[in-house]
């Protein structure tokens, strides 16, 4: 058996199946992430969130579609200098560049703001990944490095998925960060999620086993588990992972398994570099890109779904409860040009 590559898992039997985003245990639906709110109400806390990266970003191509009045050699350069700048990275933007100047000259495109909208397109095609759907009960493994806003991530997650009426339980197994738990704790009070947790270095698949035990008998939807954030020792990193994994597919063989990682977007092509290391030692199944509200960039998020082919699953702009959003590429694009 490949490492960590589990088969697919049986689904609790669904009851009273219904259309829209996914509702709780006694009407679950296998879907996509739930948006409980009105749409309008998503895109302008999105709009807002990523004001820096439009002013950044889309302000640069603007200022160079009003500056010039043709197509050359010179405008394209200057498109994939400032794709590099927003933290696209040179091997993406060289690949979106190399798409627009194909596109341009197929459709044999003269305006420059015609080019412009072409870019839109091919960025909206570049992360639209394929979205798996969820199915219950489920385990969610939240992995990344130490300051990303990991336990705040699964704080939100809990929020979001219960304001979506799915029963939620998380499992504190990052026992080795001083007050990690701690953290966890204040989140799960928020939520109103009941928290499984042990003494500060205690095997943190123990945590797991037990978490199981508490979603299992409370019939949960979801456990989700803040796991450690270690990155510079792979091989302890692998081990513990396996170890988890083992006990899920063990305890809880029902369950489908979720891996998502956590990257703080202002750290940028650093936060690449961290995607390709955790997707070396485990599968990540998405990813969750925060504080995308405190970067002008946001290039990132194109990179990462480019070399590395995972989706951007969530994404944070902002610091308030709903400010976690299931990531949605038009709105995203729409968002910053």
């Amino acid at each position: 058996m490949a490492l960590f590559g589990f088969g697919k898992k049986k689904e609790r039997e669904q009851v009273s199946p219904v259309k829209t985003t996914e509702t709780g245990a006694s009407g679950t639906q296998p879907g996509t992430e739930p948006e409980p709110e009105q749409k309008g109400g998503i895109f302008s806390r999105l709009w807002h969130g990523l004001t820096k990266t439009r002013n950044n970003v889309a302000g640069k191509v603007d200022d160079l579609v009003e500056s010039t009045g043709v197509i050359d050699e010179d405008f394209y350069e200057s498109l994939v200098d400032i794709l590099i700048m927003s933290d696209m990275g040179v091997r993406t933007s060289d690949k979106v560049i190399g798409e627009l100047r194909r596109r341009v000259e197929a459709e044999r495109i003269k305006n420059p703001r015609e080019a412009r909208n072409i870019l839109k397109t091919i960025l909206k095609e570049i992360m639209d990944k394929p979205r798996t759907p969820l199915r219950w009960p489920m385990v969610m493994l939240i992995v990344g490095v130490n300051g990303v806003g990991k336990t705040t991530t699964i704080g939100k997650l809990a929020m979001r998925f219960k304001a979506a009426r799915h029963s939620v339980v998380l499992a504190a197994a990052d026992t080795f960060r001083a007050a990690a738990a701690d953290q966890l704790e204040i989140w799960a009070d928020r939520a109103g999620v009941p928290l499984v947790r042990h003494a500060e270095g205690a095997d943190p698949a123990a945590v797991v086993f037990d978490g199981i035990q508490k979603a299992k008998s409370q019939e949960a939807d979801l456990l989700i588990v803040d796991t450690a954030g270690r990155l510079h020792n792979k091989k302890n990193l692998m081990d513990e992972l396996e170890k988890i994994y083992r006990v899920i597919t063990r305890e809880y063989e029902e369950a489908e398994i979720r891996t998502y990682l956590v990257i703080d977007a202002t750290t940028g092509q650093n936060g690449l570099q961290q995607a390709k290391m955790f997707a070396e030692v485990t599968k990540v199944s998405g990813i969750v890109l925060t504080k995308l509200d405190g970067t002008a960039k946001g290039g990132i998020a194109v990179a990462i779904q480019d070399e590395l082919g995972l989706p951007v699953t969530y994404i944070g702009v902002g610091e308030g409860i709903d400010d976690l959003q299931a990531f949605d590429a038009a709105a995203f694009v729409d968002a910053i040009f």
